[in-house]
């Protein structure tokens, strides 16, 4: 059946199998301490010009939020985030169950604005009852947005400055980041991720690795014992090596860049082919998540043909859905979707 449901749905990229199968045999030494995993670190290094970082491989994103937001926040703080963000809605309370709460603004398109994050900082810190309240200890964003919508470098300046004149990090959610990088509407890279943010982390569950998330400290600042607690959390491979070959594939020849670009190239024919069609779009993402408003009656007949995300309710006879490329979506995946809404 024909799929666009989203992009971890197929196993992984075909060089990172290969390599996974030819380094199958090599006893190496567990929980990231391997040559493979050094040799990816040295790669993400150079690809964020910033070679003091501290990196860490983690086995997915829900982990990778939990054992950030936990390790880096004190037992009375909390992580501001947009109520439409991932560790707001799809995470199943995980950053809750690890004792801190999330402190939800108003989304814009998925984004956090500058001005109301000051706002709240600003209100929390004049109330003479503020030790009585979760303290705000650090801003989460996702690049892109759970609306593959994306911050511009003026977007991430702004919100630095402000994490910097209350003195709390700024982490940045980067699961489906190289769908991000490669969008023809930005103007954020690596490097710049790397200088705004406190924390950020490299997607590979998402974009062509079997799982695995590269969590970057570009500041020296990864906190004592974080293997320790990534442990805590069950968030740990002992065979750390299966990370670390993927992405010391992913960095190899820009594998993770030219696929994430794949992907973008064909979102934009998916987008066309609504566009031909007349289609409503909910939000224009310039990204691989492409949010179109169906009539009911049309949802129901596409199902049966292939697969996407039921997204939100529209009104009572339309209705929000999502079509996700992914590095593995073919031009005959596209075609296909074109007879099917012809």
């Amino acid at each position: 059946m024909l799929s666009f449901e989203s992009d971890y749905i197929q196993g992984a990229h075909e060089k990172i199998l290969e390599r996974l199968a030819e380094t199958n045999r090599e006893p190496l030494s567990g929980y990231g301490n391997d040559k493979y995993c050094e040799s990816a670190k040295e790669k993400i290094r150079r690809a964020c010009e910033c070679e003091d970082a501290d990196i860490f491989f983690l086995v997915g994103g829900t982990q990778t939020n939990q054992v950030v937001i936990s390790s880096m926040l004190k037992s009375y703080e909390g992580v501001i985030a947009a109520q439409t963000g991932h560790v707001s809605v799809h995470e199943a309370g995980a950053i809750e169950h690890s004792g801190h709460k999330v402190l939800t603004l108003m989304g814009h398109e998925g984004k956090i604005e500058v001005e109301e994050l000051s706002a709240y900082l600003k209100a929390y810190w004049s109330d003479a009852s503020y030790e009585h309240m979760v303290f705000p200890g650090m801003v989460y964003i996702s690049h892109p947005t759970e609306y593959g919508t994306l911050y511009t470098e003026e977007e991430l300046s702004s919100i630095s400055e402000v994490c910097r004149a209350y003195h709390i990090p700024l982490f940045l959610d980067g699961a489906r980041l190289g769908y991000g990088l490669m969008s023809r509407e930005t103007d954020v890279t690596l490097s710049k991720i790397a200088h705004y943010c406190d924390v950020f982390y490299i997607g590979g569950t998402k974009v062509g690795a079997l799982c695995g998330e590269a969590v970057v400290f570009p500041k020296k600042n990864m906190p004592p014992h974080f293997l320790t607690m990534a442990k805590q959390k069950g968030a740990l491979l002992a065979k750390g090596r299966l990370l670390g070959v993927q992405f010391d594939t992913l960095f190899t020849d820009e594998l993770y860049f030219r696929i994430s670009a794949h992907a973008i190239g064909m979102a934009e024919k998916v987008k066309e082919l609504f566009r031909e069609k007349n289609k409503r779009f909910f939000i224009e993402s310039p990204t691989n998540q492409q949010f179109i408003v169906l009539e009911n009656e049309e949802l129901t007949r596409l199902k049966e043909h292939v697969r996407f995300d039921i997204w939100e309710k529209f009104d009572d006879t339309h209705t929000v859905v999502r079509f996700a490329t992914s590095w593995a979506t073919g031009e005959e995946d596209v075609e296909a979707l074109r007879q099917l809404i012809q």
